[in-house]
């Protein structure tokens, strides 16, 4: 059933009291004005600075009342059923004849069967009310409602310029698919930027509609826009990985379902710290070709009862606002793991975010990171929960060489001048992270003038100590659990 029809149907079912949370509310009117060419009632619009006014056609001797009293007074006292749309009118029902008032009308009492509408961008009721209101939401608008909103933009653009607006179409469906989840006034005022920026639209503009639609959907700050997404030709190793991410793309980025492959949901990268867990996450969105954004698990957490739930809730249904994207959970472990002393919070919000990881039907690609295993819950960690389990091991040789060209190469150092298969036996044990900081700390040791060579390099490394020495009981131990229980990541 459409949205007008379920609208439709209460109004001709008398139900008393409605209330829809939007700020589009030019939307709201013409939802209804449709709504009466079926069900045949007036139609009457309060705001505080207009007061009762009736929309369906001009009445001058109606009640125009502006005070909370006068208009719930006139309301009651109007014979002839009718629709009633109060905008941002339940923030004046503080007191309790207002209240009351309300809920007599509501109720039936000396009162003709009114449907009346509470509007506003949040709308939060007295418990009274409440047990009598049907929230009713309101769908944000489609693809043929946003194309719409992009043509009517780009003719007001046309006609205010006297030229004709560039457009590339492919770029421009991409932007249309790229603003669903967007209310109308929201998607507008993103398509008049992205118009007025350089009188086009193209491919240009994807990077800064996904800031501004994650600006808008973020306004919680629990999710962190990662700007910079990486490619796998950053990433030495993890070429497991880079085979997983290419051979499913298409299928995560199909218009229409597969009818015979699922879509991939997540991968979990497990593994030593320090290996490119981080870095992976980034090319894995890079591969895709999606945004990436990064859940902070430390800033859900609060300390008042049903909060840390709520604010979980909120940025998931963020992050599927801007699908396709990559969600990145960062040491989920840290997260999850509380040994039972939070009250049981950090249970609840397992369980919520596994039936959301089960039941989600949005392109939301989810890749957590985890360093300590035993530490995270059973239930993450069986199949069927992620696509995929791998292990992010300490580099071998070949790729240690790699490390080493890629951090030479990017500070502007030809490799070729080096023995890098005599580096990597050197840096036996280190990570991908371990060997940057001693190619940083040479060339600290030659900053007065001198220049970078093997010996300064091969003294940096005899310097550091390795994680895999310094932890080496806890290194081993996770490196035994993944053999056979994980998929190598390179």
């Amino acid at each position: 059933m459409s949205e007008l029809q379920d609208l439709t149907t209460l109004v001709r079912a008398a139900t008393p009291l409605l209330v829809i949370e939007t700020v589009d509310e030019q939307r709201v009117i013409e939802c209804f004005r449709h709504v009466i060419a079926q069900a045949l009632h007036p139609l009457w619009r309060w705001t505080l600075t207009d007061g009762l006014q009736r929309l369906d056609f001009a009445r001058r001797d109606g009640p125009s009342a502006a005070d909370v009293t006068s208009t719930l007074e006139a309301i009651r006292a109007e014979p002839e059923r009718g629709i009633y749309l109060l905008f941002d009118f339940h923030g004046l029902l503080g007191y309790a004849m207002s209240q009351r008032m309300l809920r007599e009308i509501v109720q039936r009492q000396r009162s003709a069967a009114h449907t009346v509408v509470l509007v506003g961008a949040k709308v939060e009721l007295p418990d009274e009310l409440e047990a009598l209101a049907l929230r009713v939401p309101l769908a944000l608008p489609d693809l043929k409602a946003l194309a719409a909103i992009m043509r009517g933009e780009a003719l007001a653009w046309q006609r205010e310029h006297g030229r004709r607006l560039e457009v590339d179409n492919d770029a421009a469906r991409t932007i249309v698919r790229n603003l669903l989840g967007l209310s109308a006034p929201d998607a507008r005022r993103i398509v008049r930027k992205l118009i007025y920026n350089d009188g086009a639209l193209g491919s240009q503009d994807l990077p800064e509609l996904m800031q501004s639609k994650f600006a808008l959907l973020n306004r919680s700050g629990l999710l962190h826009y990662e700007y910079a997404t990486a490619s796998f030709a950053d990433v030495a190793g993890v070429s497991r990985v880079r085979e997983w991410v290419q051979r499913r793309r298409g299928v995560f980025l199909a218009a229409e379902p597969d009818p015979v492959l699922d879509p991939p949901k997540g991968v979990l990268l497990l593994g030593v710290q320090g290996c490119g867990k981080s870095l992976a996450a980034k090319a894995i969105a890079g591969g895709f070709g999606v945004p990436l954004v990064r859940l902070d698990f430390g800033a859900l957490y609060d300390k008042y009862q049903g909060e840390t739930e709520k604010n979980l809730r909120e940025a998931l249904a963020s992050s599927e606002g801007l699908s396709p994207c990559v969600l990145w959970i960062d040491e989920i472990e840290k997260g999850l793991a509380s040994g039972g002393e939070d009250g049981g919070v950090s249970r609840r919000v397992l369980g919520y975010l596994l039936t959301w990881m089960a039941e989600r039907r949005s392109k939301v690609f989810v890749v957590a990171t985890a360093n300590a295993v035993h530490e995270l819950p059973a239930e993450l960690l069986r199949k069927g929960r992620f696509d995929e389990i791998f292990f992010v091991d300490l580099p071998r040789a070949e790729v240690r060489e790699a490390i080493f060209a890629m951090h030479l190469t990017r500070r502007q150092l030809d490799p070729a001048v080096f023995d890098l298969p005599a580096l990597a036996e050197a840096s036996e044990g280190f990570s991908g992270a371990e060997i940057e900081q001693a190619v940083v700390s040479a060339l600290y040791d030659v900053a007065g003038g001198g220049t970078l060579d093997q010996a300064t390099l091969r003294a940096a490394l005899g310097q550091t100590r390795p994680l895999s020495v310094l932890m080496r009981e806890q290194v081993e131990a996770l490196r035994a659990w993944a053999q056979g229980r994980c998929v190598a990541a390179d």
